[in-house]
C-alpha cells in the first residue's frame, strides 16, 4: 500500500515541479541581439490538456456504460 501510494505521490510531485519549472524559466522570446537560444518549455502543456480531456472522456463514457448495465 505504502509503495502505491508512494508511485502516485511521485509522479503528482514530477508534473508538479515540471509545471512550476515552465511557468517560471519560460517568458515570451524578446527580439535582441543577446537571445540566441530560445527557451522552450520542457513540457508541452497543450498536448497534456488535449491528452487528458481525451482520457478523462474516455473513462466517462465507459463508467456510463458500465452503470447503464
Amino acid at each position: 500500500m505504502r509503495l502505491l501510494l508512494g508511485i502516485i505521490l511521485g509522479v503528482f510531485l514530477t508534473v508538479g515541479f515540471a509545471y512550476m519549472y515552465d511557468a517560471s524559466t519560460t517568458r515570451p522570446s524578446e527580439p535582441t541581439a543577446q537571445a540566441t537560444v530560445e527557451q522552450r518549455p520542457m513540457v508541452n502543456w497543450d498536448v497534456v490538456s488535449g491528452n487528458w480531456q481525451g482520457w478523462s472522456l474516455n473513462v466517462r463514457n465507459t463508467w456510463n456504460k458500465l452503470a447503464a448495465r
